[in-house]
């Protein structure tokens, strides 16, 4: 009997640096957007469900581009994400606009995925290769004490348009051990890569570093720490107006606490996403490259 295997995309992102929804803009030769690709590519990996996490101010354009070529032909469904959306005994305290978080958006999704899942953003190609692996391990390897991370190299995840922010990932003995956030990559001129770490100091990377693109394979009791961890957050938090609650540093705490294992698993395969309005012409060029040489059919349907 398959196993069902859910994939659930952020899409509730600001796109703040970009200047737009990366979501919903057309990069495909005929108008289709990164999810779609995304999409095609998991089915074809042996996901079954897609569930996505929106804004609620988005729904009228999802429902447009999105729901309407899929609905009735693939397992699709979506959820919201509000900064009102806390626990009740919070509710009172919110003022802020900026969204909670991927952690949040995460558990947006706990009464429609009963399942394992994968967790992708919805404005980043991730590659067909990614998604064959991550289903593997969904399908056979992934339970409540075992999750996965499916990561990439440094030198296939930097932008040419300006500085990036990338997990960079500790791996022993094929578990991941840590993401740590490091800010303003950049290849400079001879070639290193260099980058800043949260205290300020300036380190230099390898192209052979492992990077975490929030590509994340979990086990349905994911929603019973986050929902924990997202009170324990709101108690704690510095700044109620901005901190985030963030599945990499919710994940880091969980491996830290022994409470879960990761396993790490590479893509050597092609990333590219949108971080800047200058990378849309190399990501629509790719695209059409990839159609042109069979890698995709023309007319990219389910």
């Amino acid at each position: 009997m398959e196993k069902n295997i859910t994939l659930f995309v952020l899409a509730a992102g600001m796109g703040s640096r970009y200047g737009g929804l990366k979501q919903m803009e057309k990069f495909g030769p005929r108008g289709e957007t990164i999810i779609d690709y995304s999409i095609y590519d998991a089915l074809s990996a042996g996901f079954n469900k897609v569930v996505f996490v929106i804004r609620p101010d988005m729904e009228e354009a999802f429902n447009d581009i999105f729901m309407s070529k899929y609905k009735g032909k693939i397992n699709i469904s979506y959820v919201f994400q509000s900064c009102d959306r806390v626990p009740d005994w919070y509710k009172d305290s919110v003022q802020r606009e900026k969204p909670w978080g991927t952690g949040h958006a995460l558990l947006m999704g706990k009464d429609v995925i009963k399942e394992p899942c994968l967790i992708i953003n919805g404005d980043d190609f991730y590659g067909r290769e990614a998604f064959k692996i991550s289903a593997e391990f969904l399908s056979n390897e992934c339970s409540e004490k075992l999750y996965g991370i499916t990561t990439y190299k440094l030198k296939n995840v930097l932008s040419i348009n300006g500085t990036v922010k990338r997990g960079i990932c500790k791996i022993e003995n094929g578990y991941l051990k840590k993401v740590e956030e490091i800010f303003e990559i950049e290849r400079k001129d001879d070639g290193r890569i260099y980058g800043v770490k949260l205290d300020g100091t300036k380190i230099e990377l390898k192209d052979e570093d492992n990077v975490s693109m929030n590509m994340f394979s979990v086990y349905p009791n994911v929603f019973q720490y986050l929902e924990k961890k997202f009170g324990d957050f709101l108690k704690n938090m510095k700044d109620p107006l901005k901190d985030e609650f963030l599945l990499p540093e919710i994940f880091n705490e969980m491996i830290s606490k022994g409470e879960m294992n990761f396993k790490a698993m590479q893509s050597d395969g092609e990333w590219f996403g949108v971080t800047y309005r200058e990378d849309a012409d190399y990501v629509r060029k790719r695209l059409k490259e990839l159609t042109d040489s069979g890698v995709y059919p023309e007319n990219l349907t389910v």
